[in-house]
């Protein structure tokens, strides 16, 4: 089950089937993408991504899964790509507060959002090994551009899961916090970034993830960092950001 609340600029959506650890199954991936879609068609200016339960998201729901028939390309290409591409492209800064088991699909969830903050005792990597099965979701990814191929193999090889705040001092996500700490930080940094200048933030967005994917180098995002800078000094907050800095007073941004 996935609940979908959108308040003051901020849409939280919620993995909540605590009792299979946030397992996906391919109807929980259809309501997530329906979540994303209705928070973005709203026009939120943040997204909050969280889990209820003792872990944010032990992966796919393969309970009940039988080999001989399973349609992975189904689920994957099918379900789990779509979805992953519309985190990644979310048009307004993305949050993540993650604990627990954090797998497999549910590691893809954090790979393509812009913020992670996870519990220092989460526990995240790649349980495939168990399963005759690869890493999948992005995880190669993920695991390869901040950890490098040798520790990337060695995580998927031995199934040995990273805590939280190993996978935070190695690279893989933004912070590491006390696990009662999550919520209200996660919470607090979408508010800031809900009443921020919001075209600046999907310029940065923007060129991070060309940085990411390969489709700039340095003089390409120096280039896009000087045409998003022109296009930024056409909106109201390019406006009100130096009007407020002149003033000495705090701006006041509509994301516009």
């Amino acid at each position: 089950m996935i609940d979908l609340d959108i308040a003051d600029g901020i849409a939280r959506v919620t993995l909540n089937a605590p009792e299979r650890l946030n397992a996906l199954g391919p109807g929980d991936l259809r309501e997530l993408t329906a979540a994303y879609a209705e928070a973005e068609a709203s026009g939120v200016r943040a997204l909050v991504l969280r889990g209820e339960g003792r872990a944010f998201c032990a992966g796919r729901d393969i309970a009940g899964v039988d080999p001989a028939t399973d349609d992975v390309a189904g689920y994957l290409d099918g379900l789990v790509t779509p979805l992953l591409r519309r985190i990644a492209a979310f048009p307004a800064p993305t949050f993540a507060a993650a604990h627990g088991a954090c797998l497999g699909v549910g590691l893809g969830l954090l790979a393509m959002t812009d913020v992670v903050y996870v519990a220092e005792d989460a526990k995240v990597g790649s349980p495939f090994a168990a399963l005759g099965a690869a890493l999948d979701s992005g995880g190669h990814w993920l695991l390869v551009s901040r950890l490098g191929p040798h520790r990337a193999l060695d995580l998927v090889f031995s199934g040995r899961l990273l805590s939280g705040a190993e996978a935070v001092a190695a690279g893989l996500f933004s912070r590491a916090l006390p696990a009662s700490q999550l919520r209200d930080e996660v919470d607090a940094a979408a508010t800031a970034a809900a009443s921020g200048a919001t075209e600046a933030f999907l310029a940065s967005k923007r060129i991070v993830a060309g940085l990411r994917d390969g489709s700039l180098d340095l003089w390409g995002s120096v280039a896009a960092e000087n045409a998003a800078q022109s296009r930024l000094r056409d909106t109201a907050d390019y406006r009100e950001g130096f009007r407020a800095f002149q003033e000495k007073r705090k701006p006041g941004f509509t994301g516009h």
